[in-house]
């Protein structure tokens, strides 16, 4: 039978099980196991895809278009896994699956009831994503915290599943120890109530994640072990760290991995696999890094009361580090908010202290004045700049107003009405807004761009695919490059990446910005929809954005060629 690995949390929110899951899961696979994540979202919401980014964090795409939490980021990028909606679930798509169930008479009649009809939901799409995935071992995340009223119906589910098969089932809670400042000890309170809360479940723990400020000493350890009846061996300490990607070689300092296996009456099918020692050898080269390379993030989701709120642009800055780490350099990002631009416009100005500038994704007019200052600062004074999505649209708007003489150029997402609407949103796209249907009706997912010969894009693309065998065969697995690994590129390029949008460059207004230099140097298929949009390096050392979302696809070991490119230009 496949085995079953469940990991839940304690005391707060944001306590970091998605990075604990993902954790156990590469220990798992240097272990020999085929392992794969699932994610259960506790909202009634169908899927993230119209989740305010200030509440919920970052929406992630994965390649088949669904749009789901940024935990299953953190399962791609530790796996260097392509997941698919079968990978994650929320009430409100369990509800929804079992509605449409009732409706098609799939229960002959039958009341369909809460409990345990919902669990058992949970418990099929969870089998589903196994036998999809061939996985030996599935791990899945249940987000929230222990003692929820939304969270009951999900450990009902694990519960009903240790049930039927107690060998083949662990539970592990995630739980934060407070540290009150100087004279204080950890404390380890809170974590024993969320353990009674499991308790009341009808549930205990087979593992505590004990995440702390400082590694969790004996003492510590014996106290919840004492108080809560677990293995003081299998209480692991989960200590801050500044790289996440350290976090499963803290994990296996504890032997987490043989643990797990014991308890699962399993053998390791291969200990130091290449990727362990590939991932170990990274972050041993990661420690010795000493240069230091300053990158200003100009977006306007960030800001929440008098906190900065980083899970909103989470891949962003990921695969900003994966691209400095692997040319030998530190990123130290900077948070620099757009509204503040349009309040002051000399502080624009302060740009000029950074290597180089990203412009995130985003939606609405909040801020775009102040986006688009900030990009006619860079490009007028050389700075590398690296547009994301809206971030390609508004440097297509400031290059239309202020290089092409277009005074009104606009997006229609902030003005429906503009004169000269050089960003357009789909004809098809225009009846479902009427109809306010709003949900998974964007561009989603993964869409083949041909990269045009000669340009930044085209070299980036390229460069890394001869350098990187497995950049090149991952690439080529999906329909990307036309030519295999170590051979000449033909004419067109082609590469496969994943958007999220409604609003395109206006074909109207190709013409004009061609013409005035804007080049279009990635584009689908029929050549009608711009993907990658650049100003020649004899203009500008680095000007360049993507209609897709090139940071959703970068991975630790393996960055993505644009950031890479962007990377490499700002430490000139």
């Amino acid at each position: 039978m496949s085995k079953y690995i469940f990991i839940c949390g304690g005391v707060m929110s944001g306590v970091g099980k998605g990075i604990a899951t993902s954790s156990i899961a590469k220990i798992l696979s240097w272990y020999g196991y085929k392992v794969t994540c699932f994610k259960i979202d506790p909202y009634v919401n169908v899927d993230a895809g119209t989740m305010n980014p200030l509440e919920h964090g970052e929406v992630f795409v994965l390649k088949d278009g669904t749009e789901c939490d940024q935990d299953m980021g953190h399962y791609e990028r530790f796996l260097n896994q392509e997941l698919t909606k079968v990978n994650y679930m929320t009430t409100g798509s369990i509800y929804l699956s079992l509605i449409q169930k009732e409706r098609s008479l799939f229960f002959n009649g039958k009341c369909v009831e809460v409990v345990p009809h919902v669990p058992l939901e949970v418990i099929d799409k969870i089998n589903q994503a196994k036998k999809l995935t061939k996985a030996e071992i599935v791990i899945t995340e249940i987000g929230g915290t222990v003692g929820e009223y939304q969270n009951l119906l999900f450990l009902e589910a694990v519960r009903i599943l240790k049930l039927k098969q107690p060998k083949d089932v662990i539970l592990v809670l995630v739980s934060y120890l407070p540290y009150q400042g100087e004279g204080m000890e950890i404390k380890t309170k809170p974590t024993q109530y969320a353990i009674r809360a499991l308790n009341s479940a009808g549930l205990q723990p087979d593992f505590v994640l004990a995440r702390a400020l400082f590694p969790l000493d004996d003492k510590r350890k014996e106290k919840i072990s004492f108080n809560c009846g677990i293995d003081k061996e299998n209480i692991i300490s989960a200590p801050d760290e500044k790289i996440i990607y350290k976090i499963p070689l803290n994990f296996e300092k504890e032997k987490i991995g043989e643990k797990i296996l014991r308890l699962f009456n399993l053998k390791s099918k291969s200990k130091k696999s290449k990727d362990f020692l590939k991932w170990q050898k990274e972050l041993n080269k990661i420690k010795k890094i000493d240069q230091e390379i300053k990158i200003g993030i100009v977006g306007k989701y960030f800001k929440t009361g008098d906190f900065i709120l980083a899970d909103v642009y989470i891949s962003v800055i990921e695969a900003i580090k994966h691209a400095s780490w692997f040319l030998g350099y530190q990123p130290k990002i900077v948070w620099l908010n757009s509204e503040e631009y349009e309040v002051d416009k000399k502080r624009v100005e302060e740009l000029k202290n950074y290597h180089g500038i990203v412009i995130p994704g985003g939606f609405g007019s909040r801020g775009v004045e102040g986006k688009i200052l900030a990009i006619k600062y860079c490009r007028e004074n050389k700075i590398p700049l690296f547009g994301l999505c809206y971030g390609l649209q508004l440097m297509i708007v400031e290059f239309a107003r202020n290089v092409c003489g277009l005074k009104n150029a606009q997006t229609t997402e902030v003005n429906p009405k503009a004169k000269n609407a050089v960003i357009d949103i789909l004809k098809e796209q225009k009846k479902l807004l009427k109809e306010k249907l709003y949900g998974g009706t964007m561009r989603l997912g993964d869409w083949e761009c041909e990269i045009k010969r000669g340009t930044i894009a085209w070299r980036a693309y390229t460069e890394l695919s001869r350098t990187d065998a497995e950049f090149s065969r991952r690439y080529q697995k999906n329909v990307s490059f036309s030519s295999t690994f170590g051979q000449p590129f033909p004419r067109v390029l082609k590469v496969v990446e994943r958007h999220r949008h409604r609003y395109e460059v206006n074909p109207k207004y190709h013409k004009i910005l061609q013409k005035n230099g804007f080049v279009f140097s990635g584009t689908s298929q029929n050549g009608l929809l711009v993907e990658i949009g650049e100003l020649s390096q004899n203009i500008h050392p680095f000007f360049l954005g993507t209609q897709f979302h090139p940071e959703l696809k970068s991975k630790f070991l393996h960055p993505h060629p644009l950031f890479l490119e962007f990377i490499k230009q700002s430490t000139k």
